[in-house]
């Protein structure tokens, strides 16, 4: 669906902030990225880096003169955790060190001490995230399940075009306790996750853990092996509850490519005898997901003022 505007996209992680700037049929203007403050359970230095981010992206398209050099009409920004999406409140977000935090109200607050007024979207990551990817006429249609595997482990369901939310509650797959076996007591993403792949591996990251695992690293193998395990469990739940014909797998772990998807579709059918196996695919965008959606929501936000407007 066509935009209505400029507007930029941020995306909020445990590690580092994403934001793209795009017009509006979705050509990216420009991009940046910059660490995630930590410790900072208000929020504030967030909010201000946020908005200089804005500021930083505005001014690479005006030629460095300043936000007035380059128009925007919108910002959209995602999280993650627990979110209500209706009051812009970061619920509860354990990798920031959030508990009831008026994330849109910051950020508002932080441009306008910039200069710049606009509509703020606010939302969560990995439902932007799916947003980005079910966009598609292919995935418009039926139960479709996103799940970025990477610092931690969530999921997204879209059903007939539309995220399901569960009043900010739904998704946190990987908050449950492993009830049985090697692992019981642990919750899924610290078997399941990109970083517990890291840590459990004894790398720095997915990635070295994946090159040992193409080496023959009988550690590394083993720590990969449980993690399809553990992730297979948890793809078989969700589509045999939502009925999904496919689920989109994103985050850092995704990059590994046959390494991760050849075992995990093996995996999650075997788990489903009898019933209807989705397509298991990698994400399109990438770790750019959740920045993608966030411009959506932004520009979803303008097509709704637009109407509000029509027949006010």
């Amino acid at each position: 669906m066509p935009g209505s505007g400029v507007v930029l996209g941020v995306d909020v992680g445990g590690t580092g902030i994403k934001a793209r700037l795009t017009d509006a049929v979705g050509t990216v203007l420009a991009e940046q990225r910059v660490p995630t403050p930590r410790d900072d359970p208000d929020a504030e230095r967030l909010a201000a880096t946020v908005a200089r981010l804005v500021v930083a992206a505005l001014r690479t398209t005006g030629g460095g003169a300043g936000p007035a050099d380059q128009s925007l009409d919108a910002v959209g920004v995602v999280v993650p955790g627990v979110v209500d999406e209706s009051t812009g409140r970061s619920v509860l977000s354990v990798n920031l060190g959030w508990q009831d935090v008026p994330v849109r109200d910051r950020l508002r607050d932080a441009l306008a001490a910039q200069g710049i007024d606009v509509p703020v979207a606010f939302g969560h990551d990995v439902r932007a995230g799916a947003l980005a990817e079910t966009r598609s006429p292919a995935l418009a249609v039926g139960s479709v399940a996103f799940v970025p595997v990477g610092t931690g482990l969530a999921s997204a369901l879209v059903v007939d075009g539309a995220l399901v939310s569960g009043g900010g509650w739904a998704g946190e797959v990987g908050q449950v306790r492993i009830a049985h076996g090697p692992h019981a007591g642990l919750r899924v993403e610290e078997i399941a996750s990109a970083s517990a792949v890291a840590r459990r591996s004894g790398t720095d990251s997915a990635h070295a853990a994946m090159l040992r695992v193409r080496d023959g690293d009988p550690t590394a193998g083993a720590v990969w092996a449980e993690c399809v395990d553990v992730l297979a469990d948890t793809l078989a739940w969700i589509t045999a509850v939502a009925g999904c014909h496919t689920v989109v797998v994103g985050g850092g772990l995704a990059e590994s490519g046959a390494l991760l998807f050849d075992p995990l579709r093996v995996a999650v059918a075997e788990r489903l005898v009898g019933l209807r196996v989705p397509a298991v695919v990698p994400a399109r965008h990438g770790d750019a997901a959740g920045a993608i959606g966030a411009g959506l929501l932004a520009q979803d936000l303008l097509a709704t003022l637009a109407t509000v407007g029509e027949h006010a």
